[in-house]
């Protein structure tokens, strides 16, 4: 049956929002006139394939925008698993997920979720129909945990895999938040002073009739360039935009970018290393779910992104198929440190492969915040030089002929 959200005013004008199941819109407004709530908005909840089709309309949409909670899925995950590791029926517990959560998009998924299984579906498959929420490593890790009779010990790990992966993201996005908010107000700043008052300034210096000096007729031109084509630049940054997201989202393109990233001085090695880490704790989390090492090898290799090194776990996976090891592939790569080569090969022959992934995964874990804080104390002197460039530049092709002027 189909969900909706909706917003909706009661009898004595307080708003209301939630989430209500209906065979259709009609239906779902004749339900909620019958709980004396006059509806304002009302929309499906996607779900299945029409999640699939909306997920292709986003590619041009900046990765943050595409984004479906993940900090909320997995505190979902692991208030799950504490209920079910309490003795509480799978029903039940996605009862009170559904009436605790504050998310209304999330409860009107999990809604779903719950009459698909009260109709005979099986948790994994009832998973299966919200990709944008649950990926192939969530479904594929809680249909083993169905299989074997321990759902709540894989909700568990699934939650500290998560939350270990949300971790591992802020860090990075600890590294690249001062350069960003550098950059938006470095741009703010330079173009509020040559939209508006550096023309003001060189408006009164052309009244003067007096020559101006290189650095003043650059900056002319550049202000009435701002001045006159905005739209047309603004225009010209889209189109590269989408140009971008075009190329990037290309096979070819997306190989060359991805490359391209992992060579970037600094910010390569941070992500090379956080690529690294997932690697190392998604395929320990998957063996140690139960998972056969082929179906674990080819869901890591969906969620390590990059491309590049995506292509180095699928021929690892080929060598794996063919009766190699996973480290020696590895290692011929070039691309995986000879450090995490050697201890995924004694892990191999130890038979603790899975500790090993661990340990690997808590020591670029370490790495990562020491390459974060190395990374900003790199980027923050170079902004402030440019910065201070750029700002000295206008205000010596103000002040040069100001100077000129009063010599006269």
């Amino acid at each position: 049956m189909p969900v909706f959200s909706y917003k909706a005013f009661k009898e004595s004008g307080d708003a209301a929002n939630g989430v209500i199941d209906a065979d259709s819109p009609r239906e779902a407004r004749s339900k909620l006139r019958m709980q004396n709530l006059h509806v304002t908005q009302l929309e499906a909840v996607v779900q299945g394939a029409k999640a699939e089709a909306q997920k292709k309309r986003m590619i041009l949409l900046p990765k943050f925008a595409q984004r479906k909670s993940p900090i909320e899925i997995a505190l979902v995950t692991r208030q799950l698993a504490t209920l079910l590791g309490a003795g509480t029926p799978l029903n039940e517990a996605m009862k009170a997920i559904i009436e605790q959560s504050a998310n209304n998009k999330i409860q009107a998924v999990m809604r779903d979720i719950r009459e698909r299984i009260g109709q005979g579906s099986t948790f994994a498959d009832a998973l299966a129909n919200h990709p944008a929420y649950f990926g192939d490593l969530y479904v594929n890790m809680v249909r083993s945990g169905e299989a074997s009779g321990t759902l709540d010990q894989i909700l568990t790990r699934l939650a500290d895999y998560m939350h270990q992966q949300n971790r591992l993201a802020g860090k990075i996005m600890a590294a690249l938040t001062y350069p960003l908010v550098m950059c938006v107000v470095g741009v703010g700043v330079v173009t509020f002073l040559l939209g508006v008052v550096v023309p003001r300034i060189l408006d009164v210096l052309e009244k003067q009739k007096i020559a101006m000096p290189l650095p003043t007729v650059i900056l002319v031109s550049i202000t009435n360039v701002l001045r006159g084509y905005w739209p047309v630049l603004l225009g010209l940054l889209a189109a590269a935009w989408v140009a971008f997201k075009l190329f990037t989202n290309s096979t070819n393109g997306r190989r060359a970018w991805d490359g391209f990233v992992l060579r970037v001085p600094a910010l390569g090695e941070l992500f090379r290393k956080a690529a690294i880490s997932r690697f190392a704790s998604t395929l320990a989390t998957l063996l140690e779910s139960g998972l056969p090492v082929m179906e674990a090898l080819s869901i890591t290799e969906k969620i390590m992104g990059n491309v590049v090194l995506a292509e180095v776990v699928a021929k690892v996976r080929g060598r794996v198929m063919e009766g190699s090891d996973i480290s020696a592939p590895l290692k011929a790569s070039k691309l995986f440190p000879p450090t995490v080569c050697y201890m995924v090969a004694i892990g191999e022959e130890s038979g603790q492969l899975e500790q090993m992934l661990r340990k690997v995964a808590q020591s670029y874990d370490e790495e990562i915040e020491l390459t974060t804080q190395k990374v900003t104390s790199l980027i923050e002197p170079i902004m402030i030089v440019v910065m201070a460039v750029v700002v000295g530049f206008i205000v010596m092709s103000v002040l040069l002929p100001i100077l000129d002027l009063s010599n006269m």
